[in-house]
C-alpha cells in the first residue's frame, strides 16, 4: 500500500486551475487515509465554498491517487469545516504566491 507521503506527492500534480498552485501547497488537503484493502480516502477543501471547479479538482485528485501501485480506488470528499485560510499554505505555497 502507498504511504500518506506518496499520496501527497502525487496530489502535488493536481493544481487549482484558478490559482495555478497545487492542492497540497495550498493547504487544501486535510486528511489522507490509506486502507489495507487498497482504498484511499482523502478529505480536502477549496479556497472558497462556491468554487465551480470542485468536481473537476476532486476527480483530478482521485485520478492522480489511482496511479499509485496497489491503490484499488480513491475517494475524495470535499469538506468545508474548518474553512480554508491562507494560514494553511505551505512554505512552498507562500513562495509560489509571492507571500
Amino acid at each position: 500500500m502507498p504511504t500518506q507521503d506518496e499520496v501527497l506527492t502525487v496530489l502535488k500534480e493536481v493544481e487549482d486551475p484558478e490559482i495555478g498552485v497545487n492542492v497540497v501547497d495550498l493547504g487544501l488537503v486535510y486528511t489522507v487515509d490509506v486502507g489495507d484493502t487498497g482504498d484511499v480516502n482523502v478529505e480536502m477543501t477549496l479556497t472558497a465554498p462556491g468554487c465551480p471547479m470542485h468536481d473537476t479538482i476532486a476527480r483530478a485528485a482521485e485520478m492522480a491517487i489511482e496511479t499509485l501501485p496497489d491503490v484499488k480506488e480513491a475517494h475524495v470528499t470535499m469538506v468545508w469545516n474548518p474553512p480554508w485560510t491562507p494560514d494553511r499554505l505551505t512554505d512552498e505555497g507562500r513562495r509560489l504566491l509571492g507571500f
